[in-house]
């Protein structure tokens, strides 16, 4: 069996739109939490949201004029962008006349813009639906991210649109993992994107589960981890990542960023306390464990954890499943943190997202800050040592790190990324 290498990355992210920028953030840890007039104006309890800082028209840098101007999914277009970039970063051409058979696409949604879906239903109640255009259905189809990006770059392999809630980023680079394993497909590009409008943010605000009491204060509403949490703040954006058997990324001298070592994917079924909203703690922690086993690799070769940690009463659990798949605790435990306290939690893209930043952690040897922790849950310190929990950039040496993302649904996907070693 192969090993599954890591050459192309690109990402939106409410902090930084690009690598460049979103390595910058990350370091620093810059909030791109912002303050939300719309939601406002539409009375919501929570009025903040992480919203990547997008320009619209430089989507024509990646895509042609004629499906420029027929596109409106914000989601898609977030992925277009991120799908593109990572393409591009792998030092991969455009352009190509024939199907790529080598290569296939497995990128994640969970709810199709309903922005362009009122569109068609106001049409269609004005009955003025001929009005819409022969292009509406390739964009509130969820498939449509993985449509858009397969018939630019000529993909020709596995083209695969999974949904699996909050574990749909992280899902989706397992699948592309498991089919260069299985020997399906030399490469694959994979990720999710996701829009939050007002409809879907509406939806989650209604459940009086976003944080409310930081309206003032944007960038310090999202908090996981802190005894101050009250609820999650929802982010829009879009990550990418190439993936490769090392033999095909080293014929074409490929620049290798990092390697996949393993993953899981699971559900507790909702049973013995998950649920459609909360993840189980047995089927967490399995996850976890079989992350590991897929991997060959022991629980202490850890060095770093990425939680989901989403700043709710869930956070102080997820801790401790932690603990408990890893059997380590206080000063043994990893140093673990959550980009969520930066961008908010981007829902489908959440994964994809945090994966391109563990990615960049491992490659430049660094842990990234948890913003907005100066009160820490006491619960979560019975279980580690508070300098298990920066607040600031550490510089280390990272070579193994655990990423996990739950869903609703009681859907785990873990996944072990590694520093690449030529031996």
């Amino acid at each position: 069996m192969g090993r599954v290498v890591i050459t192309g990355l690109g990402v939106v992210s409410p902090n930084g739109v690009g690598v460049p920028d979103f390595l910058h953030s990350i370091r620093n840890g810059v909030s791109g939490v912002r303050f939300m007039p719309l939601y406002e104006e539409l009375r919501f309890n929570c009025q903040v949201a992480g919203q990547p800082v997008f320009e619209w028209e430089d989507l024509k840098k990646y895509i042609p004029e004629t499906t420029f101007h027929g596109l409106k999914a914000m989601g898609i277009g977030y992925g277009i962008k991120a799908a593109l970039d990572a393409w591009t970063d792998a030092g991969n051409g455009i352009e190509s006349d024939l199907p790529r058979w080598e290569t296939g696409c497995v990128f994640g949604s969970s709810v199709g813009d309903t922005e362009v879906v009122k569109n068609v239903i106001n049409r269609v109640d004005i009955k003025e639906a001929r009005k819409l255009g022969s292009r509406i259905v390739e964009q509130i189809m969820i498939s449509g991210i993985t449509a858009y990006i397969t018939a630019r770059l000529a993909l020709g392999n596995r083209t695969i649109t999974n949904s699996a809630a909050c574990a749909t980023g992280t899902q989706a680079i397992l699948m592309g993992y498991e089919y260069i394993k299985q020997g399906m497909a030399k490469r694959m590009l994979v990720g999710s994107t996701e829009y939050v409008d007002s409809y879907i943010f509406g939806t989650f605000d209604s459940m009086r589960i976003l944080a409310r009491k930081f309206n003032q204060y944007p960038e310090q509403a999202s908090r996981p981890m802190s005894s101050s949490a009250c609820g999650f703040v929802p982010g829009s954006g879009a990550g990418a990542l190439i993936l490769e058997d090392l033999d095909f990324a080293l014929q074409r001298n490929a620049t290798i960023y990092a390697e996949v070592a393993g993953g899981s994917t699971n559900s507790g079924g909702q049973r013995n306390g998950g649920s459609m909203t909360a993840p189980g703690s047995e089927g967490i922690v399995k996850c976890i464990s079989d992350a590991l086993r897929d991997a060959r690799l022991s629980p202490r070769s850890i060095d770093l954890i990425c939680g989901h940690l989403t700043a709710t009463a869930a956070d102080a659990q997820e801790v401790r499943n932690w603990s408990l798949a890893l059997d380590r605790k206080d000063d043994d435990f990893p140093m673990i943190n959550s980009l969520k306290s930066m961008i908010g939690h981007c829902l489908s893209a959440a994964g994809s997202i945090e994966a391109v930043g563990v990615v960049l952690q491992i490659l430049h040897q660094f842990v990234h800050p948890n913003i907005n922790l100066e009160d820490v849950n006491p619960e979560i310190l019975k279980m580690v040592s508070a300098d298990k929990l920066p607040t600031e950039m550490v510089k280390k040496e990272i070579n193994t790190v655990a990423k996990a993302n739950f869903g609703f649904g009681d859907v785990n996907t873990c996944l072990i990324f590694s520093k690449y070693n030529q031996s």
